[in-house]
């Protein structure tokens, strides 16, 4: 539904996309990480025909962007960076304007309206102007917008920006019933919302994938996949970490103190191997005190460190 080919952007000397290629089908929620400045937001402006790329071409469920725009647009649904809109108009207002601009009128412009207002639960400030509404509901009035034609490709710039936990479990929620029948692509920096909703994760630095994968594909390039935390008195860590490191599915071992007086093990494994039965036979055996014990799916904020470039070497590289 989505398909873009050798997508690059630059303005003037600085190239902020590089020959980027990716394909999105019905079905799946792709989340679109990368570093601030890896070209992310820029991305997603040439998808929904906001920029014009230098180079490649984008379709949108058939429709070329750059030589069938309008078809290709009616085909999005778009939450851009910030939800910007019109301030002084109440979210009613705002929302019965949208569905006039999509082509809806009457009964079925109302219809519209109210399965957006009811999706996204904004009816308690459906009378308040936009620009004395919280952050949240700016957000959640803008996503309205975005989903208020049920439109076969969703693409959303941090979709739970300044939301509650409520808030955003309920958009998420949202997410996932929609998912089923449409592409929807989430540009965020919250990697527990990758892990939340997405079936599938694209990183982006410097203009360029670096990784393209399941977040279970990704978790598994972590060293903490199925590293297993033994939390122990202080009084037994140090025995015990040398009972670890003797396991011979064990690479390494790390010991941290906490603030409580016991110690935190973690048992690394060699080549991703499985350690949680291992480590809880031989703390049977060994008659630990065990105060907490759990094997780890992967950080995926490591993976993301160890495969982005941080902001002061991409400063560092711009300058030269």
């Amino acid at each position: 539904m989505i398909e873009i080919e050798g997508l690059t952007k630059r303005f003037g000397a600085v190239t902020a996309v590089t020959g980027l290629s990716l394909k999105v089908g019905k079905g799946e929620v792709l989340g679109f990480l990368g570093p601030n400045g890896a070209g992310k937001s820029t991305t997603m402006k040439m998808v929904t025909g906001y920029l014009a790329p230098s180079e490649g071409q984008i379709r949108v469920c058939g429709h070329d962007v750059e030589t069938a725009t309008i078809r290709a647009q009616a085909s999005i649904g778009y939450l851009s960076e910030g939800a910007p809109s019109y301030g002084d108009m109440t979210a009613r207002q705002f929302l019965a304007f949208i569905a006039e601009v999509r082509g809806f009128k009457g009964a079925e412009a109302k219809a519209r309206v109210s399965a957006a207002v009811e999706k996204t639960e904004i009816a308690p400030v459906l009378d308040q102007p936009i620009e004395t509404l919280s952050k949240g509901f700016k957000r959640r009035v803008g996503l309205a917008q975005a989903i208020l034609h049920d439109p076969p490709v969703l693409i959303m710039d941090e979709p739970t920006d300044g939301l509650d936990p409520n808030q955003k479990h309920s958009v998420r929620a949202l997410i996932r019933a929609m998912a089923a029948e449409k592409a929807i692509i989430i540009s965020t920096h919250l990697l527990e919302e990758v892990e939340a909703i997405c079936t599938r994760a694209v990183i982006i630095d410097r203009g360029a994938i670096v990784a393209d994968g399941t977040p279970a594909s990704l978790l598994a390039r972590s060293r903490y996949h199925n590293a297993v935390t033994v939390v122990l008195p202080e009084d037994e860590a140090n025995a015990a970490a040398g009972k670890l490191k003797a396991l011979g599915s064990v690479a390494g071992v790390e010991k941290n103190p906490r603030q409580d007086g016991a110690v935190r093990l973690t048992a690394f494994p060699k080549s991703g191997a499985l350690l949680i039965e291992a480590v809880s036979a031989l703390a049977m055996r060994e008659k630990w005190t065990v105060k907490e014990m759990y094997a780890e799916p992967g950080r995926l904020d490591e993976v993301f460190r160890a495969i982005t470039t941080d902001d002061a070497k991409r400063a560092k590289a711009a300058r030269a």
